[in-house]
Parts: C-alpha cells; sequence; structure tokens
C-alpha cells in the first residue's frame, strides 16, 4: 500500500531535522537515511528536500558548508543549529501530542476506551 503523501506534508520537517540531531549529513545521504530509518516507507525527493533545507537556512534552523568529498565535487553538508535543537524538541513534543490525539480517535476516543 502507498502512503497518502498529504499525511506527510506536515512531517517532513521535523524528520529532516530529527535526521541532523546525530549528525551533519549531505542531501543524498539523508534521503537514504530516511528510507532506512523509515524501514523504505519514505522516499523523499531531492526536489522536496533541497528546498526545505532551504527553508531551514532562512529559519536559521539549520546552517550548510561544503566539504571536498573523496571523489567528484565537493559535498554540501548541513547540521542542526542550537536554535534548531530547540525548534526540533518543540516540534516532537507538538507531533507527539497530535499522533497520540489520532490514535485516540482511531481506538473509539478516550471516553469510550472502557465502554
Amino acid at each position: 500500500m502507498e502512503l497518502d503523501k498529504s499525511l506527510l506534508s506536515g512531517s517532513m520537517t521535523l524528520l529532516v531535522m530529527k535526521l541532523l540531531e546525530d549528525g551533519d549529513k549531505y542531501g543524498y545521504q539523508m534521503i537514504e537515511e530516511l528510507k532506512r530509518r523509515s524501514d523504505d516507507t519514505f522516499h523523499l525527493k531531492a526536489g522536496t528536500l533541497y528546498p526545505l533545507l532551504h527553508n531551514l537556512e532562512e529559519k536559521e534552523l539549520v546552517t550548510a558548508y561544503e566539504r571536498k568529498a573523496a571523489a567528484g565535487k565537493p559535498r554540501r553538508y548541513y547540521r542542526l543549529t542550537k536554535r534548531g535543537a530547540a525548534a526540533l524538541v518543540e516540534k516532537e513534543t507538538a507531533w507527539d501530542t497530535y499522533a497520540q490525539a489520532v490514535g485516540k480517535v482511531l481506538k473509539g476516543g478516550a471516553c469510550c476506551a472502557g465502554a
């Protein structure tokens, strides 16, 4: 079953920021890591990732730098800023609240759990 893309629209920023929490990464590395961590559920395209990263840069939530690659042209790496790390905590908290509420509704609601 293919995942409904509308479910991803609000969460992709959170997922990309989470990928950067444990270290700097370049674009293709993030795409592959997201695919791996999601058991091949999320297939992020470069045309979606880079505008998202540029938006995060504008908000000063990530910063970017270039590093020479072993072969070929330099790679652009992205790093979560301190401001970005704080925003990530807020986004994770908001996501947890949202996911719990959706789960309650899908299971019949808190009012109906014992019924």
